[in-house]
């Protein structure tokens, strides 16, 4: 079995490069120079960066190298729709244990290339560093363009506007729950598919631009959980988020979730569950969000003044303390 060690740098690049294909219009440079060149037609670059760890957020056990590279590329590419812009490309840096396989880095590769051309983008560039015996880290700063837009902030809610969801909420959540509780054999019985979208999710980042041009006033992507994220807008707008427990329970807890889970952990996923990726916005009173471009929106809430708690979170009028993940306390 061919690792790391077994090569140069230039092999493993070797190895990898061709995986990611050719670069898009967009790409003046691409890879194998100092630093890659994208056009920025919008006069503005949008930039963002995330990483994923062996044995943090992942397991070898339960993910493939091509899961990991789909998930490390679209949590990037979600949060270049959350401000209402597109992806243009991604910057890929692996730092492994030269004991890694050169298949599992390939395949790394290849879950990458698979989701930066779903979106149109183009692998630029990166780097490549070797680590500590087990040690596996890939990072991806993704870049994008607004395309003549204003980005939409977290800061820009305003009392009255409509909260509404595109996507899932719980599912990926739901399908780690599976995977904690019956490890890989959960992917064999009920509940597989909220497994799958847990490795390898496919939240809809193309409403993203058409959000902003519809005129949302404010955009996120959920990747620490719907109550988290939106306790993200509440306070950066200085406001509260009113979710309707009703259509959170009987559009998004019911069905999948509920029939694998239970229903009171489906509740639990829909509020807390994180790396759906999935976009919520809001926007100004009396827009139909049913009329929306792209996949179906749904209203889940209201934005209000905020009370006496200051800007939080609620469902049904009542302040929620549900929580999602957070990096340093974990729940």
């Amino acid at each position: 079995m061919e690792r790391l060690r077994d090569l140069d740098e230039a092999g493993v690049l070797q190895r990898v490069l061709p995986l990611y294909g050719a670069a898009g219009p967009a790409v003046a440079v691409g890879p194998g120079d100092d630093a890659a060149v994208i056009a920025t037609p919008s006069g503005s670059v949008v930039a963002t960066t995330d990483g994923m760890v062996r044995g943090r957020d992942w397991r070898d056990e339960w993910s493939s190298g091509h899961d990991v590279g789909v998930k490390v590329a679209v949590q990037n590419i979600a949060d270049v729709a959350a401000v209402g812009a597109v992806p243009t490309g991604l910057l890929v840096a692996l730092v492994a244990d030269p004991a890694l396989e050169v298949a599992w880095a390939r395949d790394l590769a290849a879950g990458i290339a698979e989701a930066a051309r779903d979106a149109g983008a183009a692998v630029v560039g990166g780097d490549l560093s070797s680590g500590p015996p087990g040690v596996v880290v890939v990072t991806v700063t993704a870049l994008g363009d607004l395309q003549g837009r204003e980005p939409v902030l977290r800061s820009g809610a305003r009392p009255g506007d409509v909260v509404a969801v595109c996507g899932s909420l719980g599912h990926s959540g739901g399908g780690l729950a599976l995977l904690l509780r019956s490890g890989p054999s959960a992917l064999e019985w009920a509940g597989a598919g909220l497994v799958r979208y847990h490795l390898a999710p496919r939240p809809p980042w193309e409403s993203g631009p058409l959000a902003a041009a519809a005129g949302a006033s404010a955009l996120v992507d959920v990747s620490d959980g719907l109550a988290t994220d939106l306790g993200h807008i509440a306070r950066a707008s200085g406001v509260r988020v009113d979710l309707d427990g009703t259509v959170l329970r009987e559009e998004l807890a019911a069905g999948p979730l509920t029939e694998a889970l239970g229903a009171q952990e489906a509740w639990n996923q829909v509020l807390t569950g994180g790396e759906e990726h999935s976009l919520v916005a809001c926007f100004p009173a009396g827009t139909d969000v049913r009329a929306l471009p792209g996949e179906r929106w749904r209203v889940i809430g209201r934005v209000a003044e905020a009370g006496p708690d200051g800007p939080v979170v609620t469902v049904d009028g009542a302040v929620t303390h549900a929580r999602g993940w957070d990096h340093f306390t974990p729940p």
